[in-house]
């Protein structure tokens, strides 16, 4: 419990590094040898001034307790970057989270994932090919990531799980909040489909504004291809496709999209080099996977495939924060 207190409090320092956080769990035992800390005191220990007006300690211990509260009621898990269940892609980004939260259950991590993003606002054709895409990686037994968003993220989580699917919800606030509220049904769906929602804001934290942005490197940081189904110039999935290039992701933009006059962002990719695909078994091409070599699971497969979630009895609370012996980004061992 030291640990995951400890972890918690990181986790609401946002003005931390990754790597500097995990110095610091490495020379503190909890999160109260923290907080009891001076700002000059952590400068001290990270070798680098350090200059925020959001060191309250006795704030950042009320959050760890309400935090605690909310992972249990709302069955939240916590993994951390010094953590072997940790996604291992997520791990290979420049500066990865600390700590990821999530509900359900996190998918296999040798199975490949795919992001399906786009407009809030799509036309009757870019609707159509979201959702059916994710049928298709569903049918696949491929994951299928996005944001939750209204529009082509609602479309793409939508034909995952009508297809018994597994589809990854990232949010840009803490889990007990499902953002936006109109999308709680499908959300819920899911959860009931062996499916998970994630981000790495604690629990308690709000939608801020400027969290969608970082929102969107996590959806293409867990992926292998990031997929832009159709998107005007001015979109947030373009912020996505950004940081499927610079994480070295595949970037594909949806072809029957194309002449759409809400795509005039996902044209400017397929300009700039993005390929344009038609179907799940074209991304699948592109890997190189042989008919024989496709991760296709049945729905009963897929309920037994081993992911990282709850037993029933746990409570939400998180037995995988920290890794007695495991080899963190550095090498060493915790």
């Amino acid at each position: 419990m030291n640990k995951t207190r400890l972890a918690l409090a990181l986790s609401f320092c946002p003005f931390l590094r990754c790597r500097e956080k995990e110095q610091l769990v490495e020379k503190l035992d909890n999160s109260e040898s923290l907080t009891v800390l001076s700002i000059e005191a952590v400068s001290r220990m990270l070798f680098r001034p350090i200059r925020t007006t959001r060191w309250h300690a006795e704030e950042i211990e009320k959050k760890v307790d309400r935090a605690l509260v909310l992972m249990e009621r709302y069955r939240i898990g916590m993994v951390t970057v010094l953590s072997s269940r940790y996604p291992p892609l997520l791990r290979e980004l420049h500066e990865p989270p600390f700590a990821l939260f999530w509900r359900g259950t996190l998918p296999d991590p040798d199975t490949p994932v795919v992001a399906i993003v786009g407009t809030r606002a799509p036309s009757g054709t870019g609707a159509l090919c979201a959702e059916r895409l994710g049928r298709e990686f569903a049918g696949l037994g491929i994951p299928v990531a996005s944001g939750l968003a209204r529009g082509i993220d609602a479309f793409a989580h939508r034909g995952t799980v009508v297809s018994r699917g597994k589809a990854i919800a990232v949010l840009a606030c803490g889990l007990e909040r499902i953002y936006p509220r109109s999308n709680t049904v499908l959300a819920g769906k899911i959860l009931e489909n062996d499916g998970c929602i994630a981000g790495e804001y604690p629990p308690g934290d709000d939608p801020l504004q400027f969290h969608f942005p970082q929102r969107n490197r996590l959806i293409s940081g867990l992926s292998r291809s990031v997929i832009v189904v159709e998107a005007p110039e001015k979109s947030g999935a373009l912020i996505t496709a950004d940081f499927a290039l610079e994480q070295g992701r595949d970037l594909f933009v949806a072809r029957e999209t194309l002449g759409s006059p809400r795509a005039h962002g996902t044209l400017s990719l397929y300009n700039e080099g993005a390929q344009a695909v038609q179907t799940a078994r074209d991304v699948l091409d592109s890997w190189g996977f042989a008919n024989n070599d496709i991760p296709a699971m049945t729905a009963a497969k897929r309920r037994k495939t081993p992911g990282l979630g709850f037993p029933a009895s746990s409570g939400g609370q998180c037995d995988f924060v920290f890794d007695k012996g495991f080899a963190g980004r550095d090498g060493k061992k915790q």
